[in-house]
């Protein structure tokens, strides 16, 4: 599922403290630079699918396998940490001041604050834009030795944030010699990408200059294996270390020793066309909420591996269970009366055509007659925004790009909207979501991206089915793998074997 793009400005968290986090590991550190383990072998799901751009889908790619940097990265409370800036400071609405640690490029030219502004002035200009910056304009320009002052051209309190995008990350001046920007050799992260056998391999090696210690690791080998049960059958028979994205049907196969299971922002919902066919009538909306059943896809679909869906944030994003505000003014549920619907969904990840099924079932129960409409992600999306289709089953990471919890909702269910697969256009929604983005304060931040949140379930334009939890396969032999609730990393300075 393609990161979707934003017309719109979007807001987030904030002015947040200095919070420094890590996220769960298995057994290692993140700072210990003592070791010289052996090379790593990891095989990813996802193959390289823009020859390694830092502003599409690839960049997690390069952020997950420790490659690239931005001035700041995202903690495990969901707040801007430092990265390669060391603070930050707001000088007013539109203007933030950073402070540069002293940095290294993979290629031996030192972090300066040309070469960050040089950075972030690319990604503006980049076609099409990287998702955290759509919608928004910035300008960077280097303040004295150590200073970078980056201005946006409306007031975002989420910038802080905004600026961990892995689509954010800061190469050196050499990358931007070419026709397309290359992070080969250019970025700053621990590891440093040195070979790429098309979308099949890639080599890469430890980057001694690391600013934050020498990893333990000597480099990693990966493999891109779409095919999740190739993938889990290569680390069962130790042709690899690491193996993303288990399979639910594949889990059993593997030693309890050997599975890593970890609760994330991706949450698989429902979304109900509100716009043209039966489910612009919020009554039968209403009708298909109540029909549904997340806990019986949690615990049939995704065999325990999911939680029943309780809002657009999931228990991953650990604020939020506080501040959940019950949706109110829902409309009551009519008779379906054997109302024809088409529910589409994508085969890409594999439980969804199965989420589909059961939605079906559960469906014709309540008195609907279901059609089912599965293709291959990228052949579905257009139709889906177009509401071609009554229903949709996607998987979202809500928190992936900016980790903003504002960003997501204006994206997906305001008018304005570019990934509104809901058709959405509610005036309250629009008032929720427009109180969200202008809150600076983190806590009423959070609080009033609730609010929203509750606004938009009381429209049942969208119906929370499960909230995933990744599998990771780790080797017994591994310590230090990084298990990222947001996706973003997998290998650290203190990933070894």
């Amino acid at each position: 599922m393609r990161t979707p793009r934003r017309r719109r400005a979007a807001a987030g968290l904030l002015l947040a403290p200095l919070l420094t986090g890590c996220f769960a590991s298995d057994g290692g550190t993140t700072d210990d630079a003592s070791g010289d383990g052996s090379r790593l072998r990891v095989a990813l799901a996802f193959p390289p699918a823009e020859n390694f751009s830092p502003y599409g889908a690839d960049a997690t790619l390069l952020s997950r396998l420790g490659v690239t940097e931005g001035l700041t990265k995202l903690d495990a409370n969901g707040v801007p940490a430092p990265a390669l800036a060391e603070s930050w400071t707001r000088e007013n609405d539109r203007n933030w001041l950073f402070s540069l640690r002293e940095a290294t490029f993979q290629d031996g030219t030192e972090v300066t604050p040309v070469t960050v502004a040089t950075a972030l002035t690319r990604a503006g200009e980049a076609e099409p834009v990287t998702a955290a910056l759509s919608g928004i304009s910035l300008t960077a320009k280097a303040e004295g030795d150590r200073q970078v002052r980056v201005t946006t051209e409306d007031p975002d309190p989420a910038l802080p944030l905004r600026l961990t995008s892995p689509g954010l990350a800061i190469l050196s001046a050499k990358a931007y010699g070419g026709k397309r920007v290359n992070p080969v050799g250019t970025a700053t992260g621990p590891f440093e990408l040195t070979k790429v056998t098309g979308t099949t391999a890639a080599t890469l090696d430890r980057f001694e200059e690391y600013w934050g210690g020498r990893a333990q690791a000597s480099g990693i080998d990966a493999k891109f294996i779409a095919d999740g049960s190739a993938r889990t059958n290569a680390l069962r028979t130790d042709q690899v270390d690491i193996a993303e994205a288990v399979p639910v049907s594949q889990a059993s196969t593997l030693d309890k020793a050997t599975r890593r299971e970890t609760a994330t922002t991706r949450t698989t919902s429902l979304l109900l066309n509100t716009k043209t066919g039966a489910f612009k009538d919020p009554k039968l909306r209403a009708a298909a909420r109540e029909a549904v059943d997340g806990s019986v896809l949690a615990k049939d679909v995704y065999e325990g591996h999911a939680d029943a869906g309780v809002g657009i944030f999931g228990p991953a994003v650990t604020w939020a269970a506080g501040k959940r505000v019950a949706p109110a003014g829902r409309a009551k549920a009519a008779d379906p009366d054997g109302t024809a619907v088409t529910i589409a969904t994508y085969d890409n990840r594999p439980e969804l055509p199965e989420v589909a099924q059961v939605l079906q079932q559960q469906l014709r129960e309540a008195g609907f007659e279901v059609k089912l409409e599965v293709r291959e992600y990228s052949r579905l999306e257009s139709d889906a925004l177009a509401g071609k289709f009554d229903a949709f089953v996607g998987a979202r990471n809500s928190l992936l790009d900016t980790g903003d919890p504002v960003t997501i909702l204006a994206s997906d269910f305001t008018c304005d909207g570019s990934y509104n697969l809901a058709l959405l256009c509610d005036k309250k929604v629009d008032r929720a979501v427009a109180a969200a983005e202008k809150e600076s304060d983190t806590a009423k931040r959070q609080q009033a991206a609730m609010n929203a949140e509750a606004a938009i379930l009381a429209t049942d334009a969208t119906v929370p089915l499960v909230h995933q939890r990744i599998i990771t396969g780790v080797s017994t032999s591994v310590r230090g793998v990084i298990l990222d609730p947001y996706e973003r990393t997998l290998v650290g300075t203190g990933t070894r074997r």
